[in-house]
């Protein structure tokens, strides 16, 4: 498996966004630490989960307790993986989501990550998303002194636009690590987020790299380039985007979902596939 970089720390190129296997629609908890075991045989070495990544209300952390189930029985050294979080988007338990960037519930919210997953420092713990009722640099500040106070390892921010990125980083005086942006063949807008983290050295993840869990299976034919070029490799579409994303920067870790091991397999082997100058100007021009 490739390796790319967040802070000092290398990560496997390729990550695993734990979304699917805790929301409504998730399989059972074994199937979930069955998919999470093979992300970890394939090489995957990045594992980003959320605290809001649940049913709502009282299932609130699932997905942290889920990882951090799987690891204690994964049977072989775990202590090279690298687990990224999130806090200040919540599920009230009626299937809506909320924000809360609030100084203290962002560090109240860090301390139940930490209880869950079972560590005394998080790898990288993220501001999930702006709060229109609190101001971003309030936010970005409780993340700072959780940095500050030993509590996480790397910073990172998500759904953040390039001026709110710039603030970030100056907030945490230099040490923003990573931002983490929806980024797909069907949602390029955050282009210039992720030219930003190039120029700056922050690793950028795009969540949602497959377009979600409901349009991933047809990545193919709503965009036939990437149908054409998987063809031509005799591999997935999944996989020719998943590569085409990481012949943009070497800053860019996309995080697929997945609720099966085979579907993390095969993303997983999306960072061994290279493409041409070619390919990827016919990728670029897709639509």
């Amino acid at each position: 498996m490739r390796t790319r970089r967040i802070g000092d720390t290398q990560v496997s190129a390729i990550g695993l966004g734990g979304m699917q296997l805790s929301l409504e629609t998730r399989p059972a908890d074994e199937q979930g630490v069955a998919t999470i075991h093979a992300a970890l045989d394939a090489g995957i070495t990045l594992i980003d989960t959320a605290d809001a990544y649940s049913t709502g209300g009282p299932d609130t952390g699932h997905n942290e307790t889920l990882i951090a189930r799987a690891l204690a029985t994964y049977g072989s050294d775990t202590s090279g993986v690298f687990v990224a979080t999130k806090g200040g988007h919540l599920r009230p338990g009626d299937g809506t989501w909320t924000l809360d960037g609030s100084p203290a519930y962002i560090k109240q919210a860090c301390e139940a990550s930490l209880k869950r997953l079972g560590v005394d420092v998080i790898d990288l713990y993220q501001f999930h998303r702006p709060d229109p009722k609190t101001p971003v640099e309030d936010s970005v500040g409780a993340i700072r002194d959780l940095l500050d106070e030993g509590k996480i390892r790397y910073a990172g921010v998500s759904n953040f636009n390039p001026d709110q990125i710039r603030t970030a980083n100056e907030i945490l005086g230099g040490r923003l690590a990573a931002v983490q942006n929806q980024f797909s063949p069907a949602f390029r807008s955050s282009e210039p987020e992720l030219e930003l983290c190039a120029e700056l050295g922050i690793a950028f993840l795009p969540w949602a790299p497959l377009d979600g869990m409901r349009n991933a299976g047809g990545l193919g034919q709503r965009f036939a380039a990437f149908g054409e070029v998987a063809e031509a490799h005799g591999v997935s579409p999944q996989q020719v985007s998943l590569a085409w994303m990481l012949a943009k920067s070497d800053v860019v870790i996309p995080i697929p979902g997945a609720s099966r091991p085979e579907t993390i397999r095969d993303s997983a082997a999306s960072a061994g596939l290279v493409l041409s100058a070619d390919e990827l100007e016919k990728l670029d021009n897709a639509s």
